[in-house]
């Protein structure tokens, strides 16, 4: 990464200090959005069409509508957006990679759950692209972004929102410089949404966040 950063991550809830008319004014200033998922196509094409800035990302396990039936790009949900659900995005002009994973933990038979074996089997195929990224880029990735956290690490005991334990073993071994997810609504402003994990940041990005890159990384809770 060849400069400090700022994203705005977005996820799970249309957020009032983002779908207004000052929107521009007040993150004009952002390099990037990344979204955790669980929100509607007009939102984000009205964030990302505001704001003119690279977009990566993946879908929660209630988004109104699929990839597949949204572009015949499957990379793409619209011009300017990268899916980025078992896929590596490197975003060149910011010298950044985004790897990561959508849905939650399977609790009944919706769209965009996984069973524990089922997400390893997907983090099994992206091996390539982030040995790839190491031999060329120096990194596997920098930003993980998920829409489930991981299991015990900012999520909670009722079967939807379980996280995944997988993610902390991909933490462990892919060392990225942070993990952002969505899935766990906040209802309070007083609630934690950052801890950390082996050392490494991660992030709950409900409603909306200002992620800093490079960031201080806090020691683990």
């Amino acid at each position: 990464m060849n400069k400090p950063l700022e994203i705005l991550c977005i996820s799970d809830h249309i957020d009032p200090l983002i779908y207004n008319e000052s929107l521009k004014e007040r993150f004009g200033h952002v390099d990037a959005v990344l979204s955790c998922g669980d929100l509607k196509k007009n939102y984000y094409e009205f964030v990302v069409s505001n704001l003119n800035v690279p977009f990566v990302y993946v879908l929660g396990n209630h988004s109104p509508f699929s990839i597949e039936k949204t572009c015949d790009d499957q990379e793409n949900l619209f011009c300017g957006g990268w899916h980025a659900d078992g896929r590596s995005v490197y975003l060149k002009e910011l010298d950044l990679i985004v790897a990561g994973f959508g849905g939650s933990i399977k609790y009944n038979r919706g769209e965009n759950q996984y069973t524990e074996t089922e997400m390893l089997l997907r983090i099994l195929k992206l091996f390539p692209h982030l040995l790839w990224n190491k031999l060329v880029h120096g990194r596997y990735l920098d930003v993980f972004i998920t829409h489930a956290p991981p299991r015990h690490v900012n999520d909670r005991e009722d079967n939807c929102h379980r996280g995944f334990r997988i993610f902390r073993w991909f933490i462990r071994r892919f060392k990225p410089l942070c993990m952002i997810h969505g899935h766990i609504h906040l209802f309070s402003y007083d609630r934690k949404r950052e801890t950390s994990y082996e050392g490494v940041p991660v992030i709950n990005t409900y409603d909306h966040y200002i992620l800093r890159l490079p960031l201080d990384v806090s020691k683990d809770d």
